[in-house]
Order: structure tokens, then sequence, then C-alpha cells
């Protein structure tokens, strides 16, 4: 199975070249612009010459099974067009894009092509999160901080608060009936951003900081008189009276941790299946996070 990874910054190198290069019966393939990076993980991969390719023609000409983009958001709209138009299944990194329009495209045009298209929400597969879905969820609260960062508002929520968003998705036990947005801006940059979801039955609510003092990422959801927590990926607490916790094992990987290990293999998994795999639930993230962007342009405006 021929397996491209397209892109080889801190996310690829830290989080999926880990977990594609020991995968049995995989032929792994890199591509970057940037020759000397090529060679380096290449070397550090033990890649034969002929598996490092430094443009994307080359690499599509390998005969490519599946791809992996982790290369720069404002590029994925052409990457990603070309793969599918090669009828490659294709996992891209989140977003698909900045614009919605692009994210739609895309999305569309792998349905007319049969082409899986998967984005890498992995935190849907953090083991802590994906036993928060088994849990009573009358209030889900996540809070995803960080330090000294405010940010362009469109590039900062559609880079990281996305994936708060994605995640009170995941975790809604049912459909969302309103939306409503809170956010405080300074000089054209976003400081903070507070989202709440709301159905019958319950209240979601994702909050992200980015003068917060802290870098921090912590999941609540409560109901019928108990709470897990979740901080940091790493520390499961359950409250039901006297609280209990289990903490990672010092061995489990952090892609493991962090789901990442587990989206890769899934998507993998289908291709080999021959399971073809939509984009359309990513693209309601997308959607939901335009409206997002759009409710704090008003602010600015």
């Amino acid at each position: 199975m021929k397996v491209g990874c397209i892109g080889l910054g801190d996310i690829a190198q830290k989080a999926y070249l880990p977990v594609l290069a020991v995968q049995p019966g995989v032929e792994l393939h890199l591509q970057t612009r940037t020759p000397a990076t090529l060679e380096r993980v290449g070397h550090a991969l033990h890649l034969p010459a002929a598996r490092l390719h430094a443009d994307l023609d080359a690499l599509i000409a390998a005969g490519l099974d599946a791809a992996f983009v982790h290369a720069p958001t404002d590029v994925h709209p052409h990457i990603v067009t070309r793969l599918l138009e090669a009828g490659v299944p294709t996992y891209v990194d989140k977003p698909l894009a900045y614009e919605l329009a692009d994210s739609e495209r895309l999305v569309t045009l792998a349905e007319e092509r049969g082409v899986s298209l998967a984005v890498g929400f992995n935190r849907r597969h953090a083991p802590g999160y994906a036993q928060c879905a088994d849990h009573p969820r009358e209030l889900i609260l996540m809070q995803k901080n960080r330090i000294g960062l405010p940010e362009e508002p469109r590039r900062m929520i559609l880079d990281d608060f996305i994936h708060v968003v994605d995640t009170l998705r995941f975790l809604a036990p049912g459909r969302i009936d309103d939306v409503t947005v809170r956010a405080r801006t300074e000089d054209g940059l976003l400081h903070h951003v507070v989202l709440q979801l709301a159905g019958d039955g319950f209240t979601a609510l994702g909050v992200m900081n980015r003068l917060s003092g802290s870098a921090e990422e912590i999941l609540e959801v409560s109901g019928q008189d108990t709470k897990r927590q979740v901080v940091n990926l790493a520390e499961v607490i359950d409250h039901k009276g006297q609280p209990t916790v289990r903490r990672r094992g010092d061995w489990v990987p952090v892609s493991r941790q962090r789901g990442i290990e587990q989206a890769a293999l899934a998507f993998l998994d289908a291709v080999r299946a021959g399971k073809t795999l939509s984009a359309r639930d990513a693209l309601a993230t997308h959607e939901l996070c335009e409206r997002v962007v759009r409710a704090v342009g008003e602010r600015l405006a």
C-alpha cells in the first residue's frame, strides 16, 4: 500500500510519521518543496531516494493508494484538489480551508469523484474524549486556552478554535437548536471567544482565551449528578462523591493519547477495505466555525 505524506512540518514529524513509518504493508512516500527537510526526514526514516519527491506531480505519479496532507492550510485547496482529481483517498489536517466556499467545493468534488476525504479531527479518537461520549452530557464545557496569543479572528478560529467547535458537536447528545457567540476583540485581534450550543435537555459551552496566562485544555461533561473531566487529554477524573483519577500510562505515545494514531489507522483501514469516507460531517463543523467568524466580524465592524 503506497501512502504519501505531503508536508513535513512539526505535526507530520512528531505525530503522523512515527505512526505511518511502522505500519506493516505501508510503503511510505514523502513530498515537500524544501530539499534539506526532505533529505533529513527521509534519511531518519531510512527511506530510499525513490520514495522522496520534490513536487506533487512526482508523488502522484508514484501511484498512491492514499495520502496524508500536512502542508500549510493556505495550500490545502490546491493539493487536495489535485489528489481527489487523481482518485487518491485523502486525509487532511484541519481545517480543510480557511474559506468555507473552498471547503464546500472540496467536499463536493470528493463526493462527485467517489473518493474518500477525511479531516483530521483527532480529538474524536482521543481515549479521554471518546470515553466522554459514554457519559451523561446535560452540560458540556470545553476550554482550550493559550498564553499571549491574540490573533486575527479567521485564522485563530479555523486553526485552533475549530477543535473546540468539533468536540462540542461530537459530544452534543441531540440536535443543536440555538447558537450564541460572544467575543472580545482589540485592534483587530481576537482575545477570547465563547460559543454556546443548546438543544433539548443540553447546553454546550466552548471557550478559548488567548490571554489566559496558562496553556491548557479542559473538557467536562456532566449530568445525572455525575461529572467526567479530562485535563490536557491525559488525565480523566470522574466525580460522583469522591473523585477518582486515571492518568495516561508512562509509555503511552502522545500520538495515541491525542487520538492521532487512531484517526490515521482508521483512515488506512477504510482505504484497505474499499470504504469511501465522507467529509460531509466535517464540513458541518467548518460551517459552524464560519458562523463564529461572522459573529466576531460583526463586533469588529
